[in-house]
């Protein structure tokens, strides 16, 4: 083999590998980016989980008190019939 020939296969492999290295660093970074999206949107999704709960909580806690101050009966008709 000439040296050019040795050259060019040289660069050839060195090139192919650095080309499979920098796709597999691309995929592992992407990956990495991806599950910290998910961590956020599973913390994202806790956090109004329990700003739901205490509304809920909260709305119970008014409806006790209303119902104590009020009478609430269950109506058959309507009060727009």
């Amino acid at each position: 083999m000439s040296r050019v020939a040795k050259a060019t296969l040289f660069a050839s492999v060195i090139f192919a590998g650095l080309a499979v290295w920098g796709v597999h660093a691309q995929q592992r970074k992407e990956q990495e980016t991806m599950y910290m999206g998910v961590i956020r949107d599973e913390a994202r999704q806790a956090a109004k989980k329990k700003q739901r709960e205490e509304e809920l909580r909260e709305s119970l806690q008014k409806r006790e008190i209303y119902e104590r101050v009020q009478t609430v009966g269950s109506s058959s008709s309507s009060p727009l019939s």
